[in-house]
């Protein structure tokens, strides 16, 4: 197992502090998972949400939605994953979550290791006038 020598951003502590208990709780174990699996990754509050970069290239991030919390994974698409549903007209795939324990954390560990090895360019998007190419 990889030594975790990322900290959870303070902000990101602060979001997850903020929801109602049981969305805190999803929020606390996909922070963590994240953390533990994607221990190069910078982790931040980005757009007022969550996310962790690769990089500088958004690589996975969680938000609250109305009546779940969203872990959406920015080239996800191409995963070939078929729990991920589609989100966008970009690549990002999502899972949602209305408890901490429908998180399958074989499923996530294994979404992260894909999160890694396979990257779109969303950190030069703007710059390429929204066309997205293959990192990796």
């Amino acid at each position: 197992m990889k030594e975790n020598k990322t900290a959870i951003n303070k902000d990101i502590e602060a979001y997850n502090d903020a929801l109602a208990d049981e969305d805190k709780e999803i929020c606390d174990v996909l922070s963590h998972e994240i953390t533990l699996h994607l221990p190069e990754a910078e982790n931040k509050i980005w757009h007022r949400h969550p996310v962790w970069f690769l990089e500088g290239n958004p690589i996975v991030g969680y938000s609250k939605l109305k009546d779940s919390v969203r872990l959406l994974f920015w080239s996800g698409q191409s995963f070939d994953e078929e729990k991920l549903q589609v989100e966008g007209s970009f690549k990002a795939a999502e899972m949602r979550y209305t408890a901490a324990s429908q998180i399958n954390k074989t499923h996530l560990k294994r979404w992260l290791k894909k999160s890694r090895e396979i990257q779109w360019d969303y950190k030069n998007i703007v710059k390429r006038k929204g066309v997205l190419e293959r990192l990796k």
